[in-house]
């Protein structure tokens, strides 16, 4: 069995491939109980996670996820939280990456376990035998120099001892991980997911809400294909479009209950959770938020909320936006997810957000947040986020780049990008916002993107997963490898989890478990997308497998390749 605890993050920072500089840093973030300002030192903001952040108890307070067999690890604690735990090695090898000593055990170890059944024989042979990488499993904390065997789409041993195979390939001074799951997507395109498997990522799940019908959805890429695997949240807004309340109608009584009986119909037709995005159809009451609360309780799927404000100033503070989440986590019982703290609740905020969040966990209510790892958020201009954006946000037009651009917008060119509701980039996270996130236990990273052919696209779309490794572990050392792997792949595993049986065998480097596996090399992983080109792959993921089939080598990515699966919820 295990327990572990969530939260959803959307950032970015600049490093080796900078965006362009600005004058005004914009808003920096507060400890908590701090008055709104501008003005706070980054690295003060860093020692005010003492409301708990290194607390693993924090993050038991979602259901159970049931795995076929008991997770064992030598070297590590076997608390099943996703958060690393400090060991004593006995034989170590030390291995200098970048600024950072990585010391591994070497020799005799008991791999981590997810289904005894499905090991290797003793005289077995596997398809496909990585040797000599540093495999690492986030949610018990092993972390050996080893070998994997995989068939059949299974990992189905990990030792220390040669395993035959049919396929063997050496991938010493590599990380081994499980694939990372991008909980935050859109559709599949057909396009933007090639990008998505150069960053390292094995699933792409659009829990901000896929504006079509579930079956439609489902059978559509399952008839096309996908090289990683696809699901999504069923969008409140698109519902309401259906059934035509726009977005700024309240409704309520019957109205409420139209809207959460097609609801349910999609979640039962295979959609994993439920998203609502108050900010963008401010008609969506409290009340309504509190009976799709009740209908994902009673469904046993996560309400997933982009929340309703995003700045400081009133009326409508995002002080107002988290509390809000956390009273419908009350009064519901539902697991509610809060989509890219970074950009929408916690912007110049974040010690305060993390602490209403932890505060929720404590007393038991079910909650989790993601973020992505840039200073920068990105929407269409018409939006209405950007509705009295400068009064808002405190910022100029300098502050402003349409995406697929090199420049930043003027007061002379503003009109031309509104009229065209270019997605455009706004520099409005503080750096520290970022930085205390990545600390948080109950922390994930989700893309809130997928490139489209136009490359209209946050960078976000195609280099998220690589810049957490290359910028906050590897370059800032800010937080260590294997709870940064924990917010890629155990963390958003289990959130899904909670609908879907198929999310139960991933996020794991434990045999029995789905081969679903990212190769990287530690000390060259980076992102090298920007506002002005999004269309460059992440550098440093050497091996992607999905379902146990090949879709990225040193070579390149497969585009032949399309294994690919629907994860759908428990009810469908």
């Amino acid at each position: 069995m295990s327990d572990t605890i969530f939260a959803v993050v959307d950032n970015n920072d600049r490093h080796s491939d900078p965006q362009p500089q600005r004058s005004k840093p914009g808003p920096q973030p507060l400890e908590p109980g701090e008055p709104v300002s501008y003005i706070v030192d980054r690295r003060r903001v860093v020692l005010g996670l003492g409301f708990g952040i290194a607390t693993a108890a924090g993050m038991r307070h979602l259901p159970d996820t049931e795995s076929a067999g008991n997770v064992v690890a030598s070297g590590a604690p076997s608390d099943n939280t996703g958060q690393s735990s400090e060991q004593t090695p006995t034989n170590e090898a030390v291995t200098e990456v970048a600024d950072i000593t990585v010391i591994n055990e070497v020799g005799p170890f008991d791999a981590p376990v997810f289904d005894e059944a499905l090991r290797l024989p003793t005289d077995g042979v596997a398809e496909v035998v990585l040797t000599g990488g540093r495999i690492i499993d986030p949610e018990t904390g092993f972390d050996r120099i080893g070998n994997i065997g995989i068939s059949e789409g299974i990992i189905v041993e990990i030792s220390h001892e040669p395993i035959r195979g049919v396929t063997s390939i050496d991938v010493s001074d590599r990380v081994v991980s499980p694939g990372f799951i991008d909980i935050l997507s859109y559709s599949p395109n057909g396009y933007g997911e090639w990008w998505k498997v150069a960053d390292g990522v094995t699933a792409n799940v659009g829990m901000h809400g896929l504006r079509f019908n579930a079956a439609d959805f489902y059978q559509r890429w399952n008839t096309e294909g996908s090289p990683i695997h696809f699901g999504g949240a069923v969008h409140n807004s698109h519902i309401r479009d259906t059934l035509g309340f726009g977005p700024d109608l309240t409704v309520e009584g019957r109205e409420i209950g139209s809207i959460s009986d097609a609801i349910e119909t999609q979640v039962r037709s295979g959609y994993l959770g439920i998203h609502a995005q108050p900010e963008y159809a401010p008609g969506v009451s409290t009340l309504e938020m509190v009976d799709m609360g009740h209908l994902a309780a009673r469904l046993g799927v996560p309400l997933c909320v982009h929340a309703r404000y995003s700045d400081n100033q009133a009326p409508g503070l995002q002080s107002e936006a988290t509390g809000e989440l956390v009273s419908v986590a009350r009064q519901t019982g539902a697991h509610i997810h809060v989509e890219h703290l970074n950009s929408t609740g916690g912007t110049g905020r974040m010690a305060d957000a993390l602490a209403e969040i932890q505060a929720a966990l404590d007393e038991g209510l079910s909650m989790s947040a993601c973020m992505y790892p840039y200073e920068f958020w990105a929407t269409t201009l018409r939006s209405a986020r950007f509705r009295d954006w400068q009064e808002k946000f405190g910022l100029d037009y300098s502050d402003l780049q349409v995406a697929g651009t090199d420049t930043p917008l003027t007061a002379d060119t503003f009109q031309a990008a509104y009229d065209n509701n270019a997605l455009t980039a706004a520099f409005a996270i503080p750096p520290g916002d970022i930085e205390l996130g990545m600390q948080s236990p109950f922390m994930m990273i989700g893309s809130d993107a997928i490139l489209e052919r136009s490359h209209n696209n946050h960078p976000r779309s195609t280099g998220c997963f690589s810049r957490v490794l290359g910028v906050y572990v590897r370059e800032q050392g800010l937080v260590s490898l294997v709870d940064a792997l924990a917010m890629l792949t155990i963390r958003p595993a289990n959130l899904l989890g909670l609908s879907s049986p198929a999310m139960r065998r991933k996020g794991r480097m434990q045999i029995g478990a789905d081969a679903d596996v990212t190769v990287f090399n530690p000390a060259t992983i980076s992102d090298t997308s920007t506002i002005s080109n999004p269309a460059q792959e992440s550098v440093g993921v050497d091996y992607v497998y999905v379902s146990g089939t090949q879709v990225r080598s040193p070579q390149g990515t497969d585009r032949s390749a399309f294994p690919g699966r629907a994860i759908t919820s428990v009810l469908a």
